[in-house]
Parts: C-alpha cells; structure tokens; sequence
C-alpha cells in the first residue's frame, strides 16, 4: 500500500508543446514544451521482470509512483520524464491497487549509454591531432 511519505523523490515529466499552425512547407509547429515537477516514489525492476519484458542491453526499467491529479491522469508515452540526470521513455501507466484515482504507477525506461555519453563530455575520439 502507498503512503504518501513513499513518494520521496522528484521527477520532471516533459510534455511537447501543442501544435499551433504549420510552416511553409507545411510541417507542424509545435508551441513550448510543458515541464511539471512532481513527487514520486521509485524502484528499480528486477533483472528477471526486465528480460521477461524484453529489455535488453544497456538499459534501466523504473517504476515511479505518483499520486492521481488530472495532470498526472494525461501522463501518456508521448511524453517523457526526467530524473536524476536521466530521461526515461514512458512505457507505461496505470492506476495501482491502492483505490480508484489515488495512486498511477508510470513505467520507463532508460537508456544507460545515452546517460553515459552526456556525462562522460560525449565520448571523445582518441587518435585525432589538432
């Protein structure tokens, strides 16, 4: 059962920007992106839950908690969440076992190499003279 003391961590779900008209070439423009900081509560998948899902390679699946908002109810894998310097692709919602419209488990995950690369200055290619 989820407490509202298990939701110790912050996480920054990212929506895009709504389309507000089309260039001249007729792509979409798209409006700022919408970025709401919310409480949440977290764990790790286990490897065996990741290889039944399917998730191979350098990746981290997460389940963050959060409690239900009309804001959090549109959470959807369009958009994207970011914590601890990480951005997580949403695969997932749903509403836990804790009642009607308290609690949404978000699942997502991470790619681990791109996290690398940001913090690691990009990966420098050694042998270049300049």
């Amino acid at each position: 059962m989820t407490k509202p003391g298990d939701l110790d961590r912050l996480i920054t779900i990212v929506r895009a920007g709504e389309q507000t008209g089309t260039n001249a070439f007729g792509e979409p423009i798209y409006g700022p992106a919408v970025e709401k900081t919310i409480s949440a509560g977290r764990k790790d998948v286990s490897d065996g839950e990741r290889f039944a899902a399917g998730q191979v390679g350098s990746h981290i699946m997460t389940r963050f908690v959060v409690r239900y908002s009309p804001f959090t109810a549109g959470i959807s894998p369009i958009d994207t969440l970011q914590h601890e310097g990480r951005t997580y692709e949403i695969t997932g919602i749903k509403e836990t076992a804790d009642g009607r419209r308290r609690f949404l488990e978000i699942t997502a995950v991470a790619d681990l190499d791109a996290t690398l690369a940001v913090t690691d200055g990009g990966g420098e290619e050694e042998g270049e003279d300049g």
